[in-house]
């Protein structure tokens, strides 16, 4: 089960990799944020699955608190994405 459980996390991780390249290469702000989410899930996966299989109870506080700040992230951009890009002087 080990042996599966790495095998799962290395995959993970590999489509986290080609989430990097959307990130450096996104045309649009949105799309390298939601490239960002990509990674952040991504990582949490690979986190918990690391985690059970190496038995280390602490990469699941790591991906809980990854989880926390990859929402904070997205409420972040949201505010930003709101927010005229020119306003006008008063």
């Amino acid at each position: 089960m080990t042996t599966f459980l790495l095998a799962a996390a290395g995959f993970v991780l590999a489509t986290v990799a080609l989430g990097l390249l959307r990130v450096l290469r996104g045309p649009e702000p949105a799309d390298r944020m939601m490239a960002a989410q990509l990674i952040g899930s991504g990582g949490i996966g690979a986190l918990l699955l690391l985690g059970v299989a190496m038995e280390l109870p602490a990469a699941t506080d790591v991906a809980l608190t990854l989880a926390l700040l990859s929402a904070f992230a997205s409420v972040g951009f949201a505010q930003w994405a709101k927010t005229p890009a020119d306003p006008e002087p008063r």
